[in-house]
């Protein structure tokens, strides 16, 4: 119980309008199943393509693109980053993975099979989240912003604020983005939640809270900074995959309301 509530600390400086909005609703991971993941991946991107995870892994000197079996956990293909790279969020476009870094203003461009890379693209500021919703890209960047940019080139079209009950989110809560449909599923940095975020207006519609996930004696186990960070969208099943940075299981589920 205390996590939430200091997990609602940090989100909001929102109390004098929670009095005058109707609460958002509070949805719940039903978890249908668990499996192995590798303990060792700082995850900071996820995705779910062709039955099988993709998964972009941070921190300096580890960093790392991975092709990884669902069932098993085990990494099909793995390609290492340059230790000058903190890798962040990953998504596909067409026949091409693109990979966020954290300071460094450059996202990598991969051949989807064989993980070459074929181009290296400029940005200004941080990497944090990145997700494509088949049109447009979605890009949080530690603002309380996200970045739509266009899928072929990467160039910004507009940034766009996130609000709660009509406010602006405190900075660096915006992490690892899904898109799906008219939403955008965000983490929620240093949090048990993830935003449901309207794509079209950027407001904040619903939080899950993903507090139950891991038991006490799990979370103990972690190493610090092991914060709930990736998901990935199933449109097949319809069910998401989440899971944490240095956490040993993988979760399937779907959001239902308590």
């Amino acid at each position: 119980m205390h996590r939430i509530i200091l997990a609602l600390i940090i989100l909001l400086a929102l109390q004098p309008l929670q009095a005058q909005t109707p609460a958002i609703p509070r949805l719940l991971p039903k978890v249908l199943n668990v499996y192995p993941h590798d303990a060792a991946a700082f995850t900071q991107g996820l995705l779910w393509d062709g039955g099988q995870l993709y998964e972009s892994t941070g921190l300096y000197g580890e960093s790392t693109l991975r092709r990884v079996e669902i069932a098993t956990g085990e990494t099909q293909d793995l390609l290492s980053l340059d230790e000058r790279y903190f890798a962040e969020g990953l998504e596909r476009v067409g026949d091409r993975l693109i990979q966020l870094t954290w300071k460094a203003g450059r996202a990598f461009v991969y051949d989807f099979a064989s993980f070459e890379l074929i181009d290296t693209i400029e940005y200004e500021g941080e990497g944090w989240g990145l997700c494509y919703d088949g049109r447009y890209l979605f890009m949080s960047d530690g603002s309380a912003y996200l970045s739509v940019r266009d899928a072929r080139t990467f160039d910004l079209i507009v940034r766009a604020a996130v609000t709660y009950q009509g406010q602006l989110l405190p900075a660096q809560l915006l992490n690892e983005l899904e898109c799906v449909g008219e939403w955008i599923y965000a983490n929620a940095w240093n949090t048990d939640f993830i935003f449901r975020i309207d794509k079209f207006t950027g407001v904040i519609t619903a939080l899950v809270d993903a507090a139950a996930l891991l038991t006490d004696a799990e979370r103990a186990a972690l190493q610090p900074g092991s914060v709930l960070n990736g998901i990935a969208y199933n449109p097949e099943s319809e069910t998401f995959f989440i899971t944490g940075k240095n956490w040993p299981k993988m979760f399937e589920v779907v959001f239902t309301e308590p």
